[in-house]
């Protein structure tokens, strides 16, 4: 079939008078081909009237469509089975044409953004090799929309207080902020709505007031509209963690904050140069970093335990033994847990994995050898001690015994009271007398010398020539 060109030259050769078979000589083309276009004297192409192989089936491949939830492969297998004569190319073929299970893709649209007008930011679950094994990890992105400048890092899990840890180090990164922050409605920055219509949580407003920027969130399924950020994970996923594997968390982040100083000074063909490159004009119009911007932490109260720790995500800190059974605030931040007593720092420490159930000590927090306890279990030891005199004063000498020792723990204490109260006082105080001439301070060998006296003095046994007599009289 000749094409709309060769059929308007034909018509403009006529027109100037040149017969069929000229223009057919001069066009490379049959004669008749030329006098079938003199007879349409049009230069439009004609619409082949063509019969479709699917189209005296079109009911059973609708209702095969719908039976098979979409699955065309399904659909041709159970044509076949009832004869029908289709390949499964016309099958397709004819679906295509006519709009059955298919919509024919809209052209993807393409944004153009003006230094400092925003930077897109949005995260994707990937795995990495972590201290020896294979670690899930949510992988954060920030990406500037005109300069096309990169930084991502990775935590074990994403909340509001990894959120403003990563923008905070990403904004600092690039010494500035942007307009907007597109996101994609993530809960983790969303209170309400989507869209257009969404209302940040009042939280993560106000850290966007802190750097002079505002979140919008674009709308559902519109991940074009983010695409700069999303194109980034799958390079992250294919190149940064191809193959790499790292001794600790801070390794890992450290890696990547590096990747992205190299990534950023390659130069890109589509935008003709580097985003490091693009990226001088655009600093001059981000919004600049507040003079003071403070460490992001995390706000906990809590009661220094018996032992001098506080609790923090099943990881264990300790405190100065002074404030057992004080309340104090701690503070977590990305990398330290600092504990505040009022308004004065009293213990600082490395952050531990969540769930991790680590304990970390630091020794001057514990008392000196032989020091006493702190307010809290002194008043502990104290109501013990007086609930042990009160049934047993003759103790009294025996117990500052176990405290010159470094003993008299309340259980100790509580060990005491429990005999006081099932043992007879003869035996015991005979007991105590004993232990305390000799410096006895093993509670258990003290009960064994209890039981012995009181086996002796208050239960008389029958000796082995009664019994045996009894038993020659039955």
């Amino acid at each position: 079939m000749l094409d709309q060109t060769t059929r308007t030259a034909i018509l403009r050769l006529r027109d100037e008078g040149h017969g069929a078979r000229a223009i057919a000589h001069a066009l490379g083309i049959s004669r008749g081909a030329v006098k079938r276009v003199f007879r349409t004297g049009t230069a439009e192409v004609p619409t082949l009237m063509r019969g479709e192989l699917g189209e005296p089936h079109r009911e059973q491949i609708v209702e095969l469509y719908a039976v098979t939830k979409g699955n065309l492969v399904r659909v041709h297998e159970e044509l076949c089975k009832q004869g029908v004569k289709l390949s499964y190319s016309a099958l397709t073929a004819y679906c295509r044409r006519h709009g059955i299970g298919y919509e024919a893709p809209l052209p993807a649209g393409r944004y153009e953004f003006e230094p400092g007008q925003e930077m897109q930011h949005d995260t994707s679950p990937h795995e990495a090799q972590v201290a020896g094994r294979r670690a899930r990890m949510q992988t954060a992105a920030l990406v500037l929309g005109h300069s096309r400048m990169r930084f991502f890092q990775h935590y074990p899990r994403f909340t509001r207080f990894e959120c403003k840890v990563f923008l905070t180090e990403a904004i600092q990164y690039f010494e500035g902020a942007c307009k907007h922050c597109m996101i994609d409605n993530t809960h983790v920055v969303v209170l309400v709505g989507s869209g257009r219509d969404m209302v940040p949580a009042p939280e993560m407003a106000a850290f966007a007031d802190r750097f002079g920027f505002e979140f919008q969130a674009h709308r559902i399924g519109d991940a074009n509209r983010s695409a700069h950020v999303e194109r980034f994970f799958d390079h992250i996923e294919n190149n940064f963690l191809a193959g790499r594997s790292f001794a600790d968390w801070e390794d890992l982040n450290r890696e990547a904050r590096a990747w992205c100083d190299r990534d950023n000074a390659r130069p890109r063909r589509h935008l003709h140069a580097s985003p490091r490159e693009l990226f001088q004009t655009e600093r001059v119009r981000l919004r600049p970093l507040p003079l003071h911007v403070p460490e992001v932490y995390r706000l906990h109260q809590r009661v220094v335990d018996t032992e001098g720790y506080v609790n923090v995500w099943r990881n264990r800190y300790s405190v100065p033994w002074q404030l057992i059974g004080r309340s104090v605030e701690v503070r977590e931040t990305l990398r330290a847990v600092e504990i505040f007593d009022g308004p004065r720092l009293v213990a600082q420490h490395r952050r531990g994995l969540d769930g991790g159930e680590e304990r970390m000590t630091e020794p001057s927090h514990r008392p000196p050898r032989g020091h006493g306890p702190g307010p809290f279990a002194q008043r502990v030891l104290d109501a013990e001690q007086r609930r042990v005199l009160g049934r047993l004063p003759e103790a009294e000498a025996y117990i500052a015994l176990l405290r010159e020792r470094g003993r008299g723990s309340p259980r100790e204490l509580r060990w005491l009271l429990r005999m006081a109260k099932e043992y007879p006082v003869g035996p015991l105080g005979a007991a105590l007398a004993e232990a305390l001439r000799y410096g006895l301070t093993d509670l258990e060998r003290l009960e064994r010398m209890v039981l012995r006296r009181v086996g002796s003095d208050f239960f008389v046994l029958p000796r082995r020539d009664d019994s045996n007599d009894e038993e020659n009289e039955q």
